[in-house]
């Protein structure tokens, strides 16, 4: 999620086990800062190598067995800093730490971008796909809720965000199960036996999906209100890549071809030639119009490169203002008959 979710999640969980007023403060301050620290991954990056940030954000700083250890590394400097003035002990300060911090990977896991919940037992990425990493209706009621807690240093008020939080997560859930079944459907319908089918949400609410399945080597992406007047978007689709065919003098000893096969993984295979930049690979997974194969991201491949040299890395966001016009008409079209 966006910082400013993860923190406010992150004050929120310390808030409402807050056994007095006094405490209540501090558990938020301490929250929140914890609640924003696994995403210091993002400094690890390279100018060399694009890739290295997207294989280590969201790693080792997000897995549930560092949680302690996040806690107590930010319990530290906050002890020695305000130890004083909150009157906390100090493991009083690291549960709140804790708990923040927990906070944050578990929130991301509801997201579809991935996180490696269970490392370093597993390099799976967890990714439940009910909440775009940035979702107006489900912060500012946390945000409302975190500011009164801490201003009338009453928990109920935190107890209460994160029930909001809970169950517009479980809405999500369940909007998204509502999307696979639609997204069926209609390859049904099509002709299409899938190999495989996903759903994401659409950027900043969870009442458009995207849905994106592979079928005879390409991938069909859609877009679907699964409930409140339920509506199909028809969408495009476009060959899954295949680099002996779209890459046909790429060195398969190159540090390019080593990357797509990085950013395979990352993608989960979701990958695919852009149709107009030829030269680019795009995750299919992402993009501004639910129902286009533009995507957010993608790495681009030169035949002139050195074999050591990487790929590069792109992102594309567009005509911003344009695409959330666009998106909000499909939250708002009339249902079809």
């Amino acid at each position: 999620m966006d910082p400013l979710t993860q923190g406010l999640i992150g004050a929120s969980l310390p808030q409402a086990l807050a056994r007095n007023r006094r405490a209540l403060f501090w558990a938020g301050c301490f929250g929140f800062v914890a609640g924003l620290v696994p995403d210091l991954d993002v400094l690890i990056r390279s100018s060399d190598d694009p890739l290295l940030y997207l294989e280590y954000h969201r790693h080792f700083t997000h897995a549930l067995l560092l949680i302690p250890l996040g806690g107590l590394i930010c319990a530290v400097p906050f002890h020695l800093l305000f130890g004083r003035r909150s009157g906390l002990p100090f493991k009083a300060t690291w549960l709140f730490c804790t708990l923040g911090y927990g906070t944050h990977g578990l929130l991301d896991a509801f997201t579809s971008y991935g996180t490696l919940l269970w490392w370093p037992f597993s390099s799976e990425r967890v990714a439940l796909s009910a909440v775009s990493v940035v979702d107006p209706l489900f912060t500012l009621p946390v945000l409302v809720l975190v500011i009164l807690a801490m201003v009338r240093r009453q928990r109920w008020f935190a107890i209460t965000a994160l029930l909001w939080a809970s169950l517009y997560l479980g809405a999500g859930v369940l909007q998204r199960e509502a999307a696979l079944e639609m997204g069926a459907a209609l390859a049904e319908a099509r002709g299409h036996t899938p190999v495989r089918l996903d759903a994401k949400p659409g950027f900043a609410n969870i009442l458009i999906w995207k849905t994106i399945y592979e079928a005879d080597g390409r991938f069909h992406v859609d877009a679907v209100r699964p409930t409140l007047a339920p509506r199909i978007f028809t969408g495009e689709s476009v060959q899954k890549l295949n680099v002996a065919r779209d890459f046909p003098d790429l060195d398969p000893g190159s540090q390019q071809r080593r990357d797509i096969d990085r950013f395979d993984i990352f993608s989960d295979g979701f990958l695919a030639q852009d149709p107009v930049m030829p030269e680019r690979i795009i995750d299919m997974r992402y993009s501004m119009i639910p129902n286009e194969i533009e995507g957010l991201w993608s790495i681009g491949i030169s035949d002139t490169a050195d074999p050591d040299e990487h790929a590069t890395y792109h992102t594309h966001r567009g005509d911003t203002a344009e695409g959330l016009d666009r998106l909000w008409s499909m939250i708002t079209a009339p249902a079809v008959d």
